[in-house]
Parts: structure tokens; C-alpha cells; sequence
């Protein structure tokens, strides 16, 4: 597909897309100047509708995404990548340069307890939950200060309601909590099979599925980065390492 788009003419649109497609005056030389700086001055995920709206007409989205996919190439190699997350486009620092990109922020970054990433775990998991599922898994009482910070951090959200007494909320994981992983979609999370078992909790006289769900999060997904230690604590929010995110680029 790439090469497709390099071989043709500044001024003819793209394979598969219609001439009509293309804005007045404009070429795929100068279409993706456009979305390369509009991703690299956005400091965030773009989603692909507000990038073809840049544009007038705006551009159809399945050439956007095919134009992207071509610059995700042109940066293949470097130092930054042009990477796809569940809130759209953005670039960001390579992995191997993270440490050196760390230091544009001395600040420490927040800390979270093992109790919160096992209650991540579980959300992410077994979605949507309510307070009671997240208590009946692990065997113990969820701390209000777990369900706040987690919130606070954007990572999770009530989306509704169980109809049933007292009508408890029920919690799932946000785009946030995606974009922070790098994913697209749930559906990337490691399957709970491929994860080491030596992560998970053993809590006595919990369902069955206890063996499974609260998984630590910190260890084999969120801090797969740099091999953090999981952070023992009870189930109240202590304070732990933060896993590491990708530098998005400003």
C-alpha cells in the first residue's frame, strides 16, 4: 500500500480513492504534511474523524486511515513512532529512548497500591462490575480511596447502573486507560490463559473466577515496560509504583 502511494503523482489521490476524495489544490505530498504536523503539534491522540475535518471538504476517513498507515512508515526507524490507540492518532517516544525522555519530567509520577492495579485488573477484566463483584473476587473490602484514584486517573468510569437494590454503579475502563496501555481495544489485552499465573492472588473462599480476574496489572501489563515490582499492600490505596507511559510528543 505504501509503496502504491509513493510511485504515484503529488497530485493523484491515493489508491482505491476517488479524485473527487481529494480537497481543492491539494495532493498526498501535502495532505500528509498536514496530519504529520497536526499529530506532532496535538500533544495527544487525534481521532481520525477530527483529522479528515481539517480539511474542507473533509477528506473520507478510509483515506485518512490510509494515509496515516503511509506516514506510520515514513517514521518506521526513528527514535519516534506514529502509533494507533484507542482515542486515534498520535506519535510518541520509542521505548528505547523512554529513560532519556524521563528526564524531561524530574517530578516522581504518582504512586498506586497493589490493591488499586488488582482492582484495575478486575474492571478491565470482568466489565462491567459493581463494587460487590470487585469485593466478591478478591475476597476483600474495596477501599472508597481505590475507586477515587482509579477515577481520578481517568482509567475508569461508571457507565451505568445494575438494576438491582440500592442500584449499585457499574465500573469500566476508559479510552484513557487504552491510550496509557498503548492499545486500540480491549480485545488486546493478553488473554488471561497467557498471563503467568504466579500474578494472580490466591484468596481463600473466594468464586472460582478469583483464581483468574485480579490479576496485578502492574506486573505483566502495566509495568511490562520496566520489570516493576508489584507492590504488596493490603486493600486500601497505600501508594505503589505508577506504570510507565509512552512521551507523547508536544
Amino acid at each position: 500500500m505504501t509503496d502504491d502511494i509513493d510511485t504515484i503523482r503529488p497530485d493523484e489521490p491515493p489508491p482505491g480513492a476517488d479524485a473527487n476524495d481529494m480537497p481543492e489544490g491539494g495532493d498526498v505530498g501535502e495532505i500528509k504534511g498536514v496530519l504529520e504536523a497536526a499529530l506532532l503539534v496535538a500533544g495527544e491522540a487525534v481521532p481520525v474523524a477530527q483529522l479528515a475535518r481539517l480539511f474542507d471538504p473533509p477528506l473520507p476517513a478510509d483515506l485518512v486511515r490510509r494515509l496515516l498507515e503511509d506516514l506510520k512508515q515514513d517514521w518506521s526507524g526513528r527514535k519516534v513512532e506514529l502509533v494507533q490507540v484507542a482515542s486515534g492518532w498520535r506519535f510518541q517516544g520509542r521505548r528505547e529512548v523512554q529513560a532519556f525522555l524521563d528526564r524531561l519530567s524530574p517530578e516522581r509520577p504518582p504512586k498506586y497500591s497493589r490493591a488499586a492495579m488488582e482492582t484495575l485488573a478486575i474492571i478491565a477484566y470482568q466489565q462491567p462490575v459493581t463494587r460487590g463483584d470487585i469485593e466478591s473476587i478478591r475476597g476483600v473490602a474495596v477501599s472508597t480511596n481505590v475507586i477515587k484514584t482509579l477515577e481520578d486517573r481517568q482509567w475508569i468510569e461508571a457507565v451505568g447502573h445494575r438494576e438491582t437494590p440500592g442500584r449499585p454503579a457499574l465500573y469500566a475502563t476508559t479510552k484513557t486507560f487504552l491510550d496509557d496501555l498503548g492499545l486500540t481495544s480491549l480485545a488486546e489485552l493478553p488473554p488471561l490463559a497467557e498471563l503467568d499465573p504466579s500474578h494472580l492472588l490466591e484468596i481463600p473462599d473466594a468464586p472460582t473466577k478469583a483464581a483468574e480476574a485480579p490479576l496485578a496489572l502492574a506486573g505483566p501489563i502495566l509495568a511490562a515496560a520496566d520489570d516493576a515490582p508489584v507492590v504488596a499492600g493490603a486493600a486500601e490505596d497505600r501508594g505503589g509504583d505508577a506504570p510507565p507511559q509512552a512521551q507523547v510528543l508536544h
